[in-house]
Formats: C-alpha cells, structure tokens, sequence
C-alpha cells in the first residue's frame, strides 16, 4: 500500500510548492491519513488510484455518525481536494474524486464576543504580584490590542517589535507577514515583561522570541489557552474565553466603533474580505441604538 509514500509527498508538495505552516501541512497530512484509515478497514488494500467519488462519499458520511460537524467536514474535504489535486499534478492518478464531491452546508458561526467591560474586567484580573504576572498581563493586552492569532502571538520575536514607531510585525498564515499599530497601553505592558525578560536565563535557541516560559523556552499555544482559562475564572466569567475570543473581539470592537471593513480585514491579515465579514454581526441592542441616534426620523424635533 503507497498511502504512506504519497502522504510523503504530499507534505513536501505543501511545504515546497504552497509553502504552508507545519500546523497547516500537519492538518492536511492527517486528514489524508484517516481517509487512508477508512479505505483500508472499509475496502480492504485498496490503493489510492482507485478512491472513487463514492468511496469519498461513504467517508463522510461516517464522519457525520461518528459525531464530526459539517465545519470540521468541510475542512476535511479542503485537505482531501489538496491531496487529490498534487496526485494529479505529479500525474499519480488521471482524474480528480473530489471534483463533485460537495461540501456540507454550514452556516456562518457568530463567534463569542466579550464586552468592552468584561474584556476590561479579564485583563484586569492578573494579579500583578504573582510570578510572570507581567508576561501574562502583556499577553492579554496583545492578544485583544492588535488582534492576534495565538501562532502569531507565540512565534512573535524581538526583531519585529518596532515599539519606537508604535508597530509590530507578525508574520500570520503562510508566512505572510504584516504590520499593527500597537496601543500605548499594550506597549506599556509589553516593555514592562521585556525588561524582566532581559533580567532572566533565557535559553540559547530562544533569544529571538519573546514570550518565554520558566525555563527561558519559548511558550506553547497551550499554555496560551491555560493562561486565558486562569485570567477568565478569576475574573468571574462565565464564557468559555480562548485567544481567538479576544482576536474576535478585536475586529468587532473596532467595527462597532466605525472602521471600515477593508482596514479590519488588513488588520487581521484575512486573504478573503468574506472571512472578515462575520465580523460585522453586532448585538440588538446595538442596532437599536443606532438607528435611534442616527436616523433623521428618530431625532427630536428642535423647531
């Protein structure tokens, strides 16, 4: 059975030709692989050139038994086109079966935005005499200040921190990188965690990053999450508060506030302005208020 070799393959294929992220090449490669799973226990030692649109068809529909949402399939079947399609190219098979394969219809999730008091309220709960209560006070400040992706935040370094200028430069999916503006208040607390971070053993590979753990390594996306989980329960929230809750409410705060879409989407550093646009949703109350101040006929009349 070649499914190993063409995985293979497939992993250089992202790295070299898509340039893609190892997270992203790791994602794709193991959705590959539980195909590769599901045709061996389904149909035996079936090799790849004979994956029928059929075969991919029963595929996902036991995802859906087992449980998976139409999100999570549609992702699946975005790494399955990707495999098929460098088949293809590397001409190891003469047609495409994901060509009509169809994705699931999913709608468009609203994500979980905080308040601009209750994102306050989470930033205000470190307690600043704890050890690394600096580190994880810039941490959050960053996170909601510049709307970051938690890779973009962990992997951040020291070059691309123009704090002079009030900028810094992330480098986001695909290694494409930008620049954001960075708050007075988040420069604040991220020069604060610097000149302790200059105090402290920090580990040789390691120098160029700038958020460190204990042992002068660099943090983990997990830790990330484990830091947000003790900011949210002891700030007294009920929400289940992530990263990417605070790059939510990043865009949607500045939304609410008058920015226009284009500048958002550059922001966040969105390829597509469609993905910017779930940012646009704002509560009912919201609305209310506006078309209460702002429309001509809501307006007391003065004469």
């Amino acid at each position: 059975m070649l499914w190993n070799t063409y995985i293979k393959g497939f992993k250089n294929f992202l790295q070299a030709e898509r340039g893609l992220s190892h997270h992203s090449i790791q994602a794709y490669s193991k959705d590959v692989e539980k195909l590769a799973t599901f045709a061996e226990q389904k149909y035996g030692d079936i090799p790849v050139s004979k994956i029928q649109l059929d075969h991919l068809r029963q595929f996902i529909i036991e995802l859906s038994q087992i449980g998976l949402d139409s999100r999570s399939q549609s992702r699946i079947i975005s790494g399955l086109r990707a495999f098929f399609k460098f088949l293809l190219i590397e001409d190891l098979i003469s047609q495409n079966p994901t060509d009509d394969l169809e994705l699931p219809k999913i709608g468009n999730k609203i994500p979980d935005v905080l308040s601009v008091t209750e994102v306050k309220k989470l930033l205000e709960s470190i307690d600043m005499s704890l050890p690394h209560a600096t580190r994880n006070r810039s941490i959050l400040e960053l996170l909601y200040a510049c709307g970051l992706r938690v890779s973009e935040l962990v992997n951040l370094q020291i070059d691309f921190l123009y704090l002079d200028l009030g900028m810094i430069k992330v480098r986001g999916k695909n290694d494409k990188e930008r620049l954001i503006p960075i708050s007075p208040r988040a420069a604040k607390f991220l020069l604060l965690y610097l000149d302790e971070r200059n105090k402290d053993k920090v580990n040789e590979g390691f120098k160029h990053i700038v958020f460190l753990n204990r042992r002068g390594k660099q943090l983990t996306r997990h830790m990330i999450y484990h830091i947000i989980k003790d900011a949210t329960i002891q700030a007294g929230l009920k929400q289940n508060i992530s990263p990417h809750t605070l790059r939510h409410c990043f865009a949607t705060h500045l939304i609410e506030g008058g920015a226009d879409l284009r500048t958002v989407q550059e922001l966040l550093g969105h390829a597509s302005i469609l993905t910017t646009e779930i940012y646009t949703h704002v509560n009912n109350e919201y609305l209310r208020q506006t078309i209460e101040k702002f429309h001509p006929l809501n307006r007391r009349n003065e004469d």
